[in-house]
């Protein structure tokens, strides 16, 4: 039984990948995106929600969903908490993604947009990895434009595997420096892939 090829997509922090994300869509691939996985396990009534009320009642929001910034402030405060979260949320986003290539079985190509692809050894399900990356200055500036701060955005770096690892790891690497630049590049490793897994 044929099953389609899986790209996992990453890069850190100001990168491009959620916009290299959606350039992928807008050419027809079905794209699993663990950030909005979270961010929707999260919510009230979700299992993720009720497991995090149960272990930190301080971080939820009145609706009865997780307060994202108190969850942030927990973890910046106390790292154990971010294993705890791992262990409890790592689990729900993997059975998520698999009932998400289920459903499409049939696609000829499916993009994993995981912000912690190699990090979490989420590469090993893939058949090829794509990172999108830019030089550090424009990381920076891209990031601290969006209103994070120098040590947010330090304590982010910190717990990402390093750009220069992920680029030396990756199958594809693609520059998103200019939007026309990175669509350009999206639609021929697009065409590579479709040209190979026809």
């Amino acid at each position: 039984m044929t099953r389609p090829f899986l790209l996992g997509l990453t890069g850190s922090i100001g990168m491009g990948k959620s916009t290299t994300a959606a350039m992928f869509a807008a050419e027809g691939v079905p794209v699993w995106d663990a950030d909005s996985v979270v961010h929707r396990l999260y919510s009230a009534g979700q299992p993720a929600a009720q497991a995090i009320a149960g272990r930190f009642p301080q971080v939820m929001a009145p609706d009865g969903g997780v307060d994202r910034s108190r969850l942030r402030a927990l973890v910046a405060a106390d790292p154990a908490a971010l294993d705890w979260l791992n262990a409890t949320v790592h689990p729900l986003t993997a059975a998520d993604r698999a009932a998400f290539i289920a459903a499409h079985r049939t696609a000829p190509l499916l993009l994993l947009d995981i912000p912690l692809l190699f990090e979490t050894g989420a590469d090993a399900l893939c058949d090829a990895t794509l990172v999108v990356s830019v030089p550090p200055e424009v990381q920076r500036a891209r990031v601290l434009a969006r209103g994070v701060s120098s040590a947010d955005f330090e304590m982010i770096l910190a717990r990402q595997m390093p750009d220069t690892e992920k680029r030396r790891r990756a199958t594809y690497v693609i520059e998103t420096l200019t939007e026309e630049g990175a669509r350009a590049a999206v639609r021929a490793l697009l065409k590579d892939l479709r040209s190979d897994h026809a």
